[in-house]
């Protein structure tokens, strides 16, 4: 499909709606100050990035003996001499033009500016005061600043934020106009747009709170929790696969759906974090409590051939240390994995004690190339928790009342067993299918030259020419023991590829037993012809064969048979030519299988015998013992193939006049279920409790959870960070340089999560807010937010970051009402108008004196084009989706058995689920979202780039999900103005979807032209309409004309490129 035509359209449009803006300006060389220089604001900057590399906290680097991140070290050297410049050797070194003198040195690359160097100068004029780094000491409450202008203030966050607009000199914004506001809430809150109903509602809502009103509605909605979630997982890094390597699907979705819930129930984000870092370790912790700790087993492991175990769980337990201290300090603590942080005072020391809370897991480092490794839990879907939770307690009872029945039924087992005719009527007893019995070797071992057996119900006796091994048997005295160089043949067996059979024997393995064949009729000399039950390193299974390998199936147990163990072997095969109609079982119940090949359309006839224990000429097994083999010429059901191998035993052992205590106890068990029908009600009971739990949990998921070792891992410091250079022994630590440890908590994950919700902490809760208020703002109070250390930013707003942080622990920590107090300031109902002059002064809107507006993120745009034209599916939770992605993405980066080398699009509704549902392989993440700077969440990140580049609208306008996404909005628009009389009206019913408002004059004009002109292309066009047309899965209305409807999706896909539409 060619897009060129209409670049001339597009252009038009997109000047007219203000797309391409130039801002020109840039910050002062001095940071704005009042009064003194300050160290922390001044001076620590440039020591950061000229100084502390060589003369900082990294003890291992620092050079001179000179330490400049500490007053008195720096004093003690006379580097610095408070209130006398001239005399410190600090000033003296930065303005020598010597270049061996002169500091930072000119092998470093680095220089200071004259600014630099005369506010260095001012400082120690002034006295040169040092400044705790302002996130290491706790905040306290600070007290709301007075204003010029209260009538512009509706609640604290405005004081603090006017306060300081008024110092600037800096007018605030006027409030944005309601249905801006009603958009901008909808996309902050939900990360969808509004309905054109809500906002019509809102807006003829008369009473003085409809926006708050407004804001109490969308936190309610469910979707709240996945657009909250949506950035939580950014932070979790969670995906979909291993990551490394195979890159593997990892069955990870519980946890996504956890964290929606928790922000949908409101979950205090103290608990929040309780239950993501020791989940597992909270007293008689619940099933969603496990789940949660799933946030540490959302890192990228591998299963890579030649990996060492001890190098990648100390990786895994390096990432859990980083991302730990980035999500709730926000500190670079993986700075200090090889030595002392160059910058922040954390030892090198600090990580390892740290990483000591993380190094006691179950969990392997080899993660099998499996979506479930361990440690893993079962987890029910939604709708069968209740039952799910109560079910176990159903199971006990059921089991109770099946012992107690059993206790109850001995006396009457007794008198059976005393009773000789009772027993005789069990010996007596036939067994089933009888009439469809072809061969019957009993193997009984009563006499080793000769071997007894049944061709089609008469007795025959094979005389051995030599002498059998035989040993104890299972349904005998002695059984027939496999012995090399006698294997018996009889003319039996004879069957044709769609002939249904079934082959059943008791078989008891010697330890060295590993291949060969048990019994077959098989011509090895004519590529192997027929069939045999086949032993391959323990694991039984078939070949049926016209010629191997190119016809003929092979089918293999993924279950090996126990060695030394007597057991029931049975295999059918339905005449279906398919490997898929081969089941094996043992002692009864179906194993798994592993089909090696599956392609048969020729007969398997032989002219050689049936030979017992191995082929015609090869592929003998040893140290085999068989009795009561069978084969039947049918397929057998399961209750026939359990009885077949039950009743022979059985009756074996009623027959006896002595028996072992074991012995006795498996008559009583038959007899239980055999003879005594309050017994089997009870067990049936019992079993379809337990059948219904197993189903519950197979149409269920599983979670990933933590679990400790019951004695706690040693952990070491790593010289450079090399796993196998350990140096000295640590326990488990918070860094130094925060507040001090309770000792009243224990030394885990629990204690450390405690640790880190103490009011005393100075960062969590910063921290946190700080990344909520980025999430509506696109800038945090701190832009750094990841580093709150001392290379990071200062914070904008010192007193009002400070004062959130501690209303949000003293609300109790309630995400809900932190967000509501957000949106409901004037701050954030500012309009996002800006002057050129409030652009040239605050480029990043630093000072808040409008309101936010920014690039949405890549699943906000996908999803509103979905939600506009109606193909979104808001279904919450559940697994993950492959909805259009170009082909070939996942196989240029897949091993070639990866299970995620080849992408199958789904069909019907996850092609249109929210984009936080969308399958997420590490090693190839989603490319239209990876453009709108989604990332593969390989680590965490708590703060996305945004970007602005001519691809991402390559992808709005040709990728499929947009193009489907326009012409279904298209043809909406179309059936709302079926005569097509008023093409204004369906331009206005568009734009109230894609942009939340009415288009204007002059914009209708534009549009309206650009329709004809498009329309006139594709009237002459039909074909290419057509192609246009057929984009997506959904199919377009055959009773709309190509031409009109076509010009139509082209015109909405205007729209949706608008940068209107892709910003909020």
């Amino acid at each position: 499909m060619d897009f060129h035509c209409i670049r001339s359209w597009t252009l038009k449009v997109f000047f007219l709606f203000g797309v391409v803006q130039i801002v020109l300006g840039s910050p002062s060389a001095l940071h704005a100050r009042s009064g003194m220089v300050q160290y922390n604001r001044d001076i620590r900057p440039i020591l950061n990035d000229h100084c502390f590399a060589c003369h900082g906290p990294d003890e291992n680097k620092r050079a001179a003996e000179l330490r400049l991140d500490i007053r008195e070290a720096a004093l003690g050297k006379q580097a610095i001499v408070p209130g006398k410049p001239e005399q410190s050797v600090i000033l003296q070194r930065i303005l020598s033009t010597d270049e061996n003198e002169v500091m930072p040195p000119p092998a470093s690359h680095k220089s200071l500016t004259e600014s630099q160097k005369e506010m260095i100068r001012a400082w120690i004029a002034e006295g040169a005061e040092y400044q705790g780094h302002w996130a290491y000491v706790a905040p306290v409450k600070p007290e709301l600043p007075q204003v010029r202008n209260p009538g512009w203030v509706r609640n604290p966050i405005d004081r603090f934020v006017l306060s300081e607009l008024e110092r600037r000199g800096i007018e605030p914004s006027p409030e944005a106009d309601l249905r801006t506001l009603v958009r901008r809430v909808a996309l902050d809150l939900t990360g969808l747009p509004p309905s054109p109903q809500e906002v019509d509602r809102v807006l003829a809502d008369p009473s003085a709170d409809r926006y708050e009103n407004y804001v109490d509605e969308l936190l309610g909605r469910q979707e709240w929790g996945e657009h909250r979630g949506r950035y939580w997982l950014d932070y979790a890094r969670y995906a979909d696969t291993h990551g490394i390597h195979f890159d593997n699907y990892r069955e990870m979705w519980s946890y996504r759906q956890w964290v929606i819930r928790a922000f949908n129930r409101n979950l205090p984000f103290d608990q929040f974090t309780l239950e993501q870092l020791a989940g597992d370790l909270i007293p008689e912790a619940s099933l969603d409590q496990r789940i949660a700790s799933g946030f540490n087993r959302c890192n990228i492991t591998t299963n890579e051939g030649g990996a060492i175990s001890e190098e990648y769980q100390v990786l895994y337990t390096r990432d859990r240390v980083e991302t730990t201290s980035l999500v709730w300090l926000g500190l670079t603590m993986g700075c200090a994995v090889c030595h002392d942080h160059k910058f922040d005072p954390i030892r090198q020391r600090d990580f390892y004690q740290m990483a000591a809370f993380f190094n006691n897991t179950t969990q392997n480092a080899m993660d099998g190339n499996i979506k479930d490794t361990p440690p893993i839990v079962p987890v029910p879907m939604e709708e069968d928790r209740e039952r799910f939770n109560a079910i176990d307690g159903l199971i006990a009872q059921a089991k109770q009342a099946v012992e107690s029945r059993r206790v109850e039924s001995r006396g009457a087992f007794d008198a059976f067993l005393s009773n000789a005719s009772d027993r005789d009527a069990l010996v007596q007893l036939a067994l089933p299918a009888q009439e469809s019995l072809a061969i019957h070797l009993p193997l009984m071992g009563s006499d080793s030259k000769t071997l007894e057996w049944h061709l089609a119900g008469q007795k025959q006796v094979l005389d051995l020419g030599g002498e059998a091994a035989l040993s104890p048997g299972h349904l005998s005295p002695s059984a027939w023991q496999v012995k090399s160089g006698l294997y018996p043949t009889f003319e039996a067996g004879d069957i044709e590829r769609d002939e249904a059979f079934t082959i059943s024997m008791w078989v008891k393995l010697g330890a060295d037993n590993q291949g060969g064949s048990l019994l077959a009729r098989m011509d090895d000399g004519s590529k192997f012809r027929g069939w045999d039950v086949w032993l391959e390193n323990g694991n039984v299974g078939t070949h049926i064969i016209h010629q191997w390998p190119e016809n003929a199936l092979k089918v293999v147990s993924q279950q090996r048979l126990t060695a030394s163990r007597w057991q029931h072997v049975t295999i059918s095969y339905d005449g279906s030519s398919k490997a898929q109609g081969v089941k094996i079982y043992v002692d009864g119940k179906s194993v798994g299988l592993n089909i090696a090949s599956d392609n048969l359309n020729q007969t398997i006839r032989t002219a050689v015998p049936m030979r017992l224990g191995s082929r015609h000429a090869t592929a003998p097994t040893v140290d085999a013992k068989l009795q009561d083999v069978r084969m039947y010429r049918r397929v057998l059901s399961l209750e026939e193939l359990q009885i077949v191998g039950q009743l022979p035993r059985r009756q074996y052992l009623a027959s006896k006049s002595e028996r072992s205590a074991e012995e006795i106890e498996e008559l009583f068990a038959w007899y239980l279920e055999s003879r005594d029908g309050e017994y089997s009600r009870l067990t049936q009971a019992e079993r379809q409790l337990s059948d219904e739990k197993g189903a519950i949990l197979k149409r269920g998921t599983i979670a990933h959870v933590m679990n400790e070792k019951n004695e706690m891992a040693k952990a070491w410091l790593l010289t450079r960070g090399d796993y196998d250079k350990r140096a000295d022994e640590v326990a488990p630590a918070t860094p130094a340089v925060l507040h001090a440890w309770d000792e009243q908590l224990p030394k885990n994950r629990l204690g450390l999560a405690k640790w880190l919700l103490d009011e005393k902490n100075p960062l969590t809760a910063r921290v946190t807010v700080n990344r909520f208020w980025q999430e509506v703002f696109g800038n945090g109070i701190v832009f750094s937010a990841g580093d709150f250390g001392v290379t990071g930013q200062l914070p904008t707003h010192p007193e009002l970051l400070d004062y959130l942080a501690i209303s949000f622990r003293e609300d109790g920590w309630d995400v809900k009402n932190f967000f509501r107090t957000v949106v409901t300031s004037s701050t954030y109902r500012q309009s996002a108008s800006a002057s050129n002059e409030k652009l040239s002064s605050d480029p990043t809107n630093k000072w808040l004196a409008r309101g936010p507006r920014f690039r949405m993120d890549a699943e906000m745009i996908r999803d509103s084009a979905l939600w506009a034209s109606g193909l979104l599916v808001q279904k919450i939770g559940g697994p993950s989706v492959r909805p259009y992605q170009p082909p070939g993405v996942w196989e240029a980066v897949a091993m070639p058995g990866s299970n995620t080398r080849d992408y199958v699009v789904d069909q019907g509704e996850g092609l249109y689920r929210r984009s936080m549902y969308t399958f997420l392989k590490r090693s190839a993440p989603p490319p239209s979202m990876e453009v709108f700077n989604a990332t593969a969440r390989e680590v965490c990140m708590v703060r996305r780039e945004r970007t602005n580049t001519p691809l991402q609208a390559l992808v709005t306008m040709n990728d499929t999900q947009f193009v489907e996404a326009a012409r279904v909005l298209a043809q909406k628009a179309i059936q709302s103005n079926p005569d097509g009389s008023d093409p204004v009206a369906r331009l206005q019913w568009i734009a109230a979807r894609v942009l939340s408002r009415p288009l204007r004059g002059e914009e209708l004009g534009v549009l309206q032209g650009s329709f004809s002109e498009i329309f006139g292309h594709y009237q002459a066009d039909v074909q290419g309409a057509k192609e246009l047309l057929s984009v997506g899965a959904t199919r377009s209305p055959e009773e709309i004309d190509a031409s009109e409807l076509a010009s139509w999706t082209m015109t909405v896909n205007i729209l949706m490129n608008l940068d209107e539409a892709i910003t909020k």
